[in-house]
């Protein structure tokens, strides 16, 4: 019920003998604060909060509904087309009934409060489409940083008309539908609803004589070559922008960007996890017992590893600072050496007597302890029990 209605002076938190230019600017702090897209935790609320705004708004900002408000409080809007937002979307509050607050181009309060159209303000003048392109780059791309030149293929200029799309010699006319506005207006009982115009689309200008390299489009698309900066330490799936190489934009609006995702291909033998690399590699199991040295592959040359004695197959050994380096220019990682333990697959004479010496020496029974295969001696297992 409209009793039950907060005082709109309340509402914006003015008082009742504020200028028009302090409700206006009560307005615009309130709606940015409580627009429901600035309280992605706790829309619903903002919604409510955001139509009681709107409603108190419009009806101090105009001169009549106030006067009547002043006079006989909410029980005065009856029968002046009212303010009353509770079943309306916020989406509806703000492109339909503000979209047409200031008359003519531009002149939205909403336009001003949260940077609408700007330039002449005509329906649909966007920013260009961004664009997407995935490169691949080696391990050692990566560890190292390139520059890497690709092409692409996206809209640009005409350059006989300069994007006019108007032939040489001529140009656009004001389109006599929408009278350049780029939308029309359709009424709806309280809301003016906006579309972009059906002859124009939304351009607000037409083209009568179009030009013959682009046809009227005012692009033509074109293959570019461009360079692309890839840092030291890069990541796959990491997104790089290029900002401005997207598609133009309308009527003079700024183009779009390009958007590069890398992918670091797998490498033969070193496993990345962040900035650390891992690396197997295979010692004698001689020099796992009694320790040496090794030398161990990294992106930076060959380096000497010392291999402790009684290493075990499976330890890891440690290089400080030999992995990738950090992305944001922190240091570098470090690169692990996997040991595994390699067991000789033929002997000579004299390799196995020395072995069946060591055997003895440890008291190890090399013998087999029986002449039955593995399966024979589950079966004997199973059928004693």
């Amino acid at each position: 019920m409209a009793t039950s209605k907060r005082d709109y002076y309340e509402v914006l938190a003015i008082k009742k003998e504020a200028s028009q230019d302090e409700v206006k600017k009560a307005f615009r702090e309130l709606a940015k604060k409580w627009h429901p897209d600035r309280n992605p935790d706790n829309k619903k609320e903002a919604e409510e909060k955001f139509k009681e705004i709107a409603e108190a708004y419009a009806v101090l900002s105009d001169e009549q509904k106030r006067k009547a408000y002043d006079q006989f409080g909410h029980a005065g809007m009856q029968g002046m087309g009212g303010a009353d937002f509770s079943g309306v979307s916020v989406e509806d509050i703000f492109a339909s009934f503000f979209g047409g607050a200031g008359g003519g181009r531009g002149g939205s309060i909403f336009d001003d409060l949260f940077g609408g159209a700007g330039g002449d303000g005509r329906y649909g003048s966007a920013q260009g489409a961004s664009l997407r392109y995935e490169m691949e780059i080696d391990l050692e791309e990566s560890a190292k940083g390139v520059t890497k030149t690709i092409e692409i293929a996206r809209d640009e200029l005409c350059e006989t008309c300069n994007g006019s799309g108007a032939k040489p010699g001529t140009k656009p006319t004001e389109c006599n539908y929408c009278r350049g506005n780029g939308y029309v207006a359709r009424s709806q009982g309280f809301f003016t609803m906006k579309t972009a115009c059906p002859r124009c689309g939304g351009r607000g200008e037409t083209v009568e004589s179009p030009c013959g390299t682009c046809r009227g489009s005012g692009r033509k698309r074109k293959k570019i070559r461009l360079e692309v900066p890839i840092p030291a330490g890069i990541e796959s799936g990491t997104r790089i922008r290029l900002a401005g190489q997207g598609e133009p934009g309308e009527e003079g609006a700024p183009r779009g960007d390009l958007y590069v995702f890398v992918r670091v291909r797998e490498h033969e033998y070193f496993l990345r996890r962040g900035r650390d690399l891992l690396i197997e590699m295979p010692i004698a199991f001689t020099m796992a017992a009694l320790g040496g040295d090794i030398e161990v592959p990294t992106l930076d040359g060959r380096v000497k590893l010392p291999v402790p004695k009684a290493t075990q197959s499976g330890q890891l050994l440690r290089l400080r600072g030999l992995g990738m380096p950090d992305v944001h220019g922190y240091g570098k990682g470090d690169l692990f050496v996997r040991v595994v333990v390699e067991t000789p697959t033929k002997l000579n004479a004299e390799q196995e007597e020395l072995l069946r010496k060591l055997a003895a020496l440890e008291k190890v029974n090399v013998k087999p302890h029986s002449q039955k295969s593995f399966i024979d001696k589950l079966k004997d297992f199973f059928h004693d029990e």
